[in-house]
Parts: C-alpha cells; sequence; structure tokens
C-alpha cells in the first residue's frame, strides 16, 4: 500500500500515524512486523512524541543547525542540506504490530520529515505477518 503526503512548506514534520494505522488494519496483519519506507531522498520518517508540538519544532531547530542550507555545498540542485537531515533521520521505519495495530507508546506518533517541498510524496508500507 502507498501512502501519498503532500507537503505545503519546504521544511515540515506530518503526522500520518492515523494513515499508517489504516493501512495496518488494511492489510489483515494482526502480529506482525510493518515497514515504512519513504521513495524520496529528500524526506525521513520518524517516530516521536504527537502530545507537545514545541519537539517538533525542537527538532526541526536542531536539524538546521547541524545541516544548514549551506550555499558552498556541491550538489548543483541546492539542497543539500534536505540530504543530509534524511541521511541523519532515515528514509524507513520497522514497527511492530500488534492486535492489528503499529504499536507505539502513548505519547508517539509517525511522522514524515519533508526537507524540500512543498512537493507530493509517497510512503510505501508493507506488512508481514509474524
Amino acid at each position: 500500500m502507498t501512502i501519498d503526503v503532500t507537503s505545503r512548506q519546504r521544511i515540515e514534520i506530518i503526522n500520518i500515524g492515523g494513515e499508517v494505522a489504516r493501512a495496518v488494519a488494511e492489510s489483515g496483519v494482526e502480529e506482525g512486523i510493518c515497514v515504512l519506507q519513504s521513495l524520496h531522498t529528500t524526506a525521513a520518517l520518524s517516530v516521536n512524541e504527537s502530545a507537545d508540538p514545541d519537539v517538533k519544532k525542537d527538532l526541526l531547530r536542531q536539524l538546521a543547525l547541524l545541516a544548514p542550507r549551506d550555499p558552498s555545498f556541491l550538489h548543483a540542485e541546492g539542497n543539500s542540506d534536505a540530504h543530509i537531515k534524511t541521511s541523519l533521520l532515515g528514509p524507513s521505519l520497522s514497527l511492530v504490530v500488534s492486535g492489528g495495530r503499529p504499536l507505539l507508546g502513548a505519547w508517539q506518533t509517525i511522522y514524515f520529515c519533508e526537507f524540500d517541498g512543498p512537493r507530493r510524496r509517497q510512503v510505501v508500507v508493507k506488512c508481514v505477518k509474524g
């Protein structure tokens, strides 16, 4: 299954936890593993806190310090910072499936992390019985 994500800003963290939960439910897998993969080199996936929106702001601020937009980067498209941020967080996640749902902590959700938007993006979801 594929989840479509549309970002509206160059850098944005989008909660896709509900879409992932629906994809897992539709897969019919009750117990197993769910793998999520962004199909893009400038967008990552992350599991993090969903209760306090400042967590997303802090994460983006620190990533900007680690990989600022820098005109001295050699990559011709001018988005090397986005590639670096994606490499730091990673383009995929593996989640335990239990009771037909992704197994997450009380405050956790699944985020799509856009670093070179706005764009239309895709996340592939594959669930395996285990």
